[in-house]
């Protein structure tokens, strides 16, 4: 019995420990070990974060784990998935594109291809100047030199414009300031599918803004163009404390030569036919799949122009552009419009914009004095400009060439009028 008590008491004893110099530490409890990360270093960089899918499914929480005990959302079926809410649009909605009404399974932008269709937009009025709809092909009769033409292509739907702006600030600063007032009617004259650049000129031309469907673009540019000042009225002042030369004594400026200068007033210019020739250099190069339009602002004055009346129309004719004028200050009298067709020397033209907008197909352009009646004009031209009659024909074989070839569109109905363009000039065929 002591052999086990013995024993006992060996098997009670705990085991020695670890000694240093010969003495045995006293036991101690100690925490259990934490599975601590390690500070980033500049040796070994930190573990990367975990990477989720960039398409998540429905319902997944992404920062769950895949591994086994985790509770994970399963993607609801497709009888669980909630309908899409419908979201209406902002605003009209755009069609694929003009139906030929003569063929529906031909388009515009098929047959503009061939260099020799010719695309005649035309306008149909009544009596009243009101817009005249739903006629049908078999109401237009086009002829080409005389000759009947088959008409190939035939449609009634509206078109996106790309509408070069003209702004005369050369006019006197009472008619520049009224045309300010008016800028918020011109800028919502146009759809959001509507290209617009806006351009100004006087002596020289300027392009302000470029070609852009963003009717904010436009808005920012017209509320700048707020701040710009037309001619002083009157005379121009030559001398006195006013003059241009300063204070004189006896005629001769103080502190120079004896002898006085001569001032002269600088050279007035009106270069309608340059800004228009600009215009429609620019018009050219946008998508031809567009209703080309130039919208002249302007009291109709052409004076100092470097290109003449006959090469810019040819250009217009060519590139199959419009015209549209708005006639304000005093190209608007009815007694000025008489006496401005009689040319004075020094004095410019005043009647080249009736015959822009009348050979192009722009019809007349509007005069008009009060600031209502000129807001009633943009939103008036725009809605011609893209709601007109387009018909389309490929021209019998000629001996003409790149020749002018004149264009008449008849419709057989009494009491109706047309407005179509005079003709056109060929494009030369490519190289």
């Amino acid at each position: 019995m002591l052999m086990a008590l013995a024993a006992a008491c060996v098997l009670a004893v705990p085991p020695a420990r670890a000694q240093s110099g010969g003495t045995q530490s006293p036991p101690t409890s100690q925490p259990p070990a934490q599975d601590i990360p390690d500070a980033p270093s500049a040796v070994q960089p930190p573990d990367p974060k975990p990477k989720f899918p960039d398409s998540v499914p429905p319902g997944t929480n992404p920062t769950t784990s895949d591994q086994p005990g985790t509770a994970t959302s399963a993607p609801p079926s497709d009888a669980e998935k909630p309908a899409p809410e419908a979201i209406a649009p902002a605003g009209p909605v755009p069609s694929t594109g003009p139906r030929n009404q003569l063929n529906p399974k031909e388009d515009l932008y098929k047959i503009s291809v061939s260099t020799s269709f010719v695309q005649i937009p035309v306008m149909v009025k009544d009596t009243d100047g009101r817009r005249v709809d739903g006629l049908l092909p078999k109401d237009f009769s086009v002829t080409e030199n005389g000759k009947p033409q088959t008409l190939s292509y035939f449609t009634s739907d509206p078109f996106e414009l790309s509408v070069a702006i003209l702004l005369d600030i050369g006019m006197a600063d009472v008619a520049v300031q009224k045309v300010n007032q008016t800028y918020s009617a011109l800028a919502g004259a146009f759809s959001p599918y509507d290209e617009v650049a806006l351009y100004t000129y006087s002596s020289t031309v300027s392009q302000v803004t470029d070609f852009s469907g963003r009717p904010e673009h436009l808005t920012a540019a017209l509320n700048e163009m707020k701040l710009v000042r037309g001619h002083a009225n009157g005379p121009p002042v030559l001398g006195g404390p006013l003059g241009p030369g300063g204070p004189t004594v006896n005629g001769a400026p103080v502190g120079g030569p004896i002898i006085a200068p001569v001032n002269t007033p600088p050279r007035e210019a009106h270069v309608l036919n340059d800004a228009i020739l600009r215009a429609a250099l620019d018009l050219s190069k946008r998508d031809r799949t567009r209703r080309k339009v130039i919208l002249v602002i302007s009291d109709g004055r052409e004076l100092g122009s470097q290109a003449s009346y006959r090469d810019v129309l040819k250009v217009l004719e060519t590139r199959n552009i419009q015209v549209k004028a708005v006639v304000i200050d005093s190209g608007a009298l009815p007694l000025f419009r008489q006496v401005g067709k009689i040319h004075l020397k020094g004095q410019g033209y005043f009647d080249l914009l009736p015959k822009y907008a009348s050979a192009t197909g722009g019809g007349q352009p509007l005069t008009e004095l009060s600031r209502n009646a000129m807001e009633e004009a943009y939103a008036s031209i725009t809605s011609e400009a893209r709601n007109q009659y387009t018909l389309g024909y490929v021209p019998k074989a000629t001996t003409g060439g790149s020749a002018y070839r004149s264009v008449e569109v008849v419709v057989y109905k009494k009491g109706l009028k047309v407005s179509a363009k005079d003709g056109y000039y060929p494009t030369p065929a490519a190289r």
